[in-house]
């Protein structure tokens, strides 16, 4: 759970943080936040390809093949993180300014993107690894890692946004700063951990293979449709945030808040998903494919309980549950959100079991189906929204109700999909 959710921890601390700066920070990194989410998400999408053939190679227990998968998808995790970094140099403000109505907080979001945009290269190169491990089911260090990063970014998120305990007083950029510096280090600390790892050496993970573009071939082929879903599903929700941000930078940081209750809220989901990748990809390598849809069916349940255990408590008595984040400043935010949060419980309701069935499906191999489903869910989110915001002017909670139109779909299409065993020709 917590290395599938390392991007929504840093920009959930992030959003803590700079709450207490002013509402137009707040509203910014509410902006800012989603869209480096999509970047990062870019290179996390491309990493499940790798992590669903390394599970694929463990079922089949060819070993020697995981460490060339690996290398395979760090090589274009690389080639990638380039790509993505010269766009945030030199074209993302054209983007922000074709996007965004409010020169504050365009202005702002450049600012937390000055030292943020060098993080892109150890966050990708930090996914692969995560992938691998995944991968091979071994967990153990994926968490400790994860803690510390965490630690690491409150620390510095603390010292650089308030100028305490010595650092300079740096606002937004200085979060920017502080999330890159925190990935930095857990990337260090993994590849530490690589080098003492006894299994490294089964996994041939010290023999540097030549780039082997058949096999970067097979990964991309695998993981293109999983980015295209991001892209498009995280796009529809910066989509959905430039809409709101024209509304006024009050209901901006309104959706910011909720947006933080959604990511920490779907954090157990989202460590579930990617547990159903490797499982799903390893029982079809072992041949045991009649298993996969109950298994899928189970974890999705699983899922519920945890998710709703959590969401609760935070909907029935949201006041109580952020007042230790948010407390010693202005509450009336929370207080606006509360008609929201309860639409949020139904979307987190459907949301828990539905993104389960569609990484279980994306774990046999049929990303392709996947990205279809996803473009027509995302088409009918973006006629939602844009509908009863321009048309209807309709309240924010009416406006995140898209969430439950996208979900309902999803969940709906990707489970008859499995059902009707489609996905039994695909192969990895």
């Amino acid at each position: 759970m917590l290395g599938s959710a390392v991007q929504n921890l840093i920009a959930l601390t992030d959003s803590v943080f700079l709450y207490h700066v002013g509402e137009s920070d707040f509203a910014a990194i509410g902006f800012v936040g989603v869209f480096y989410l999509i970047v990062a998400a870019i290179g996390y999408s491309f990493s499940k390809g790798g992590q669903i053939m390394i599970a694929r190679r463990l079922g089949e227990q060819n070993l020697a093949m995981i460490g060339k998968s690996f290398y395979a998808m760090l090589y274009f995790e690389m080639a990638l993180a380039v790509v993505m970094f010269l766009f945030m140099q030199y074209g993302v403000q054209a983007f922000f300014s074709f996007s965004i109505d409010s020169p504050v907080i365009t202005a702002k979001s450049l600012e937390y993107l000055e030292y943020r945009k060098y993080g892109v290269f150890f966050s990708y190169i930090g996914v692969a690894i995560i992938a691998l491990y995944t991968g091979v089911a071994r967990t153990y260090f994926i968490v400790i890692d994860t803690l510390i990063l965490a630690a690491v970014n409150i620390f510095l998120n603390y010292g650089l946004i308030y100028g305490k305990w010595g650092f300079p007083e740096m606002g937004i950029s200085g979060a920017g700063l502080a999330s890159t510096l925190a990935e930095i280090t857990a990337f260090v600390l993994f590849f530490i951990y690589i080098l003492f790892d006894k299994n490294a050496r089964k996994y041939h993970l010290f023999k540097l293979p030549k780039v082997q573009f058949t096999l970067i071939k097979q990964i991309f082929n695998l993981s293109a449709p999983v980015v295209a879903q991001v892209v498009v599903g995280l796009g529809s929700w910066l989509y959905f945030f430039s809409l709101v941000e024209n509304m006024g930078e009050r209901e901006l940081a309104i959706s910011n808040l909720v947006r933080m209750v959604y990511l920490v809220l779907s954090i157990p989901c989202w460590g579930y998903a990617s547990g159903i990748n490797t499982l799903v990809s390893n029982f079809i390598g072992m041949q045991k494919r009649h298993i996969v849809l109950p298994i899928i069916r189970k974890t999705a349940g699983i899922s519920f309980l945890n998710t709703m255990v959590l969401a609760l408590p935070v909907v029935l008595f949201p006041k109580v549950i952020l007042y230790p984040l948010l407390g010693g400043t202005d509450m009336s935010l929370i207080d606006a959100t509360q008609p929201i949060l309860v639409v949020l419980l139904l979307i987190l309701a459907i949301f828990s079991m539905g993104a389960i069935f569609f990484n279980g499906l994306a774990g046999t191999g049929a990303t392709w189906y996947g990205l279809k489903l996803q473009v027509v869910g995302t088409i009918l989110y973006g006629i939602y929204v844009y509908v009863v915001i321009k048309y209807f002017d309709a309240s924010l909670a009416w406006a995140w109700a898209a969430e439950i139109v996208y979900w309902a779909w999803t969940f709906a299409m990707t489970n008859w999909f499995l059902r009707a065993r489609k996905w039994y020709e695909f192969e990895v």
